[in-house]
Formats: structure tokens, sequence, C-alpha cells
């Protein structure tokens, strides 16, 4: 898909919605009666509500005959974490991700939770749009992985310094004495490359940010790179290995000598939104305020 300055699509389904799948928190306790308010919204807008076997075993509630994946839109009631689940979930196919804020940053949702029945039935109703975010092919080793969210090259051993040669593009950019880096998405680059003080990426740019974790040096600065070019990662510590990690998840260790890649990747995760909620509303509620 060609950049452009403007990712925003009208929904891919016209008119109301018919069928939505429930994703919720890992602990049930945090979003306490939304469920019930979620399922009193969707009775009165006559649309079917799926939970898969996980959320029905997290609920008590018995899972829905029909295909989870077989749904208009994926409704999330929970943080950050939980939102990014459900994306990861859901790429690949059609189905957009919305959600219901349970969380303390809840940068990517876009319905406060006392909010919840006004959102949603909007939602339900086809009042919603879609932003499509970049993702990120993961090579670590053996293991192929997509990431949503970033990939993170860190030192296993907490307290030790590691040395990361880095090269963009097949071009060689020397090496960092660091704690690790991280290689994230516009989408995640509100999250741990922001908080090592990284750029964020506005929505729309087809773009990955590179950040290094507490880099031992005065001229580390963060890179944004395009499409088409790959960051690939070595360790180079003789006696210390570093761990890779995939959307906050461990995928392997890169003992020394050991190469992590990442590349903008074809696959593009589907956010929902209210047609007010924009990314720059939610940057300055989250960040500016």
């Amino acid at each position: 898909m060609t950049s452009t300055s403007e990712s925003v699509q009208q929904s891919p389904e016209a008119g109301a919605v018919k069928r939505a799948a429930v994703v919720t928190h890992g602990k049930p306790q945090t979003i306490g009666p939304a469920l019930a308010r979620l399922s009193t919204v969707a009775r009165e807008a006559g649309v079917e509500l799926r939970v898969d076997e996980e959320e029905a075993q997290k609920h008590g509630l018995d899972p829905s005959t029909g295909d989870a994946a077989d749904v208009d839109v994926a409704v999330v009631l929970g943080g950050d974490g939980t939102m990014l689940r459900a994306l990861a979930r859901y790429l690949g196919t059609s189905v957009p991700v919305i959600g219901v804020n349970f969380g303390t940053v809840g940068f990517l949702s876009s319905i406060a939770r006392n909010d919840l029945e006004s959102g949603l039935t909007r939602v339900f109703a086809g009042e919603y749009k879609i932003e499509e975010l970049p993702t990120l092919d993961v090579e670590v080793g053996e293991e192929r992985r997509v990431a949503v969210n970033d990939l993170v090259v860190t030192s296993s051993v907490v307290g030790r310094m590691i040395q990361l040669e880095w090269a963009v593009g097949g071009e060689g950019l020397g090496r960092r004495g660091c704690d690790g880096v991280v290689c994230s998405t516009p989408s995640g680059s509100t999250g741990y490359n922001f908080s090592n003080g990284g750029p964020v990426l506005v929505w729309g740019l087809d773009a990955m940010a590179v950040t290094f974790v507490a880099p031992h040096s005065l001229n580390a600065r963060p890179l944004v790179i395009p499409r088409g070019r790959d960051l690939a990662v070595w360790n180079r510590t003789p006696d210390v290995p570093a761990t890779a990690l995939v959307d906050g998840h461990r995928v392997a260790d890169l003992p020394p000598g050991g190469r992590a890649l990442a590349r903008i990747g074809p696959q593009r995760s589907l956010l929902a939104t209210l047609p007010e909620v924009t990314f720059f509303t939610r940057y300055s509620r989250t960040f500016a305020s």
C-alpha cells in the first residue's frame, strides 16, 4: 500500500454491525461489570456478541458457536496491552479492533470507560473509521514473528551493558554500548520507544523508529527508517547474552554474534476509532497535558 498523509479509511462494512467479537483484560476483575454493560448495548442494537473459549472460560460463560473471526468488529475491554493482543489476533483479517479503555494510558483505545454505552452504540451503528497501521516482520535465528508494537533487543543480565552492532539497509552504523535497542512501529512508538526518548510516529507514516536504551554515548540519537530498509542488530558482547522480545514477549536469546532483523512488513493492523478521536486528540490527552 502506498503511504499517504491520511491513512484513515471508511469502515469496510457498510451499515450497522451485526456481529462483534469480545476481547477482555487478562484479569476479569479489572473490567468489573463492563461485560454486562457491553451485552446490554449489543442486545439493544441487535448485535450478536461472540466469545472464544479463552474469553468464555475467563468469565464463566459458554463459548459462542460461531467463528470469533467471522465478525464485523472486535471490541476490547482493557488497556493498551489487551489492544495489542487483539490487533495481533486479527492480523490478516478484515476485522478492525476498537477499545474501551480499562487500562492506565489507553492510547490505542477510542472510548473512555464511562462512555461505553454511548460510544459502542455509535460503533454498532457503523459510526467509526479505521486506521491502517504498519507492522514489523522480525527474524531472530530460526524464529519468524510479526510485531504490532515493537522489537526489543535487551541485555539478558540485569545491570550489565551490552555491545550492539547495527546496520540499516545493509550499511553498517558501528557499535553502541547500551542496555538495549527498541525498533517500533507507529502504533508502538508511544510505548517503550517513547519512554526512552524516541520519536512519536504520527499514524500515516510508513516507517519505524530505532531508539537505544540507556546508550553509553553522547551522540546516540533515535533514527526513523522508511519501508524498504531492514534494521539488523548483532550482539557483540563476548560474555553477556541478549534477549529479543516481540510485543513484550520473549522470542529468543541472542548469544554473542547472534542477530535480530526487523523490517516493515506487508500486514497492517486495523485500529477502529470514533470519527472525532484522532491521533492528535489522543496525543494531547495523553502526553501534552
